[in-house]
């Protein structure tokens, strides 16, 4: 259960990173706009290590 865990949240952070960070760093728009993306995927990561750190606890307490 927990290897599928791992597996589970690796993907997620994968997709995070290829469709969160590309328009990041390779966006034609204005300062603002990458600004508020950047922020949006760096909440987005926060949120996945949050929910990582709770679901292993779960399994272990399991």
């Amino acid at each position: 259960m927990r290897f599928l865990v791992h597996i589970v949240f690796i993907i997620l952070l994968a997709l995070v990173t290829f469709f969160g960070l590309g328009p990041v760093l390779f966006a034609d728009g204005v300062l603002s706009e990458r600004l508020l993306t950047a922020a949006i995927v760096i909440g987005i990561y926060m949120v996945l290590g949050f929910l990582y750190r709770r679901t292993i606890q779960w399994v272990n307490n399991k």
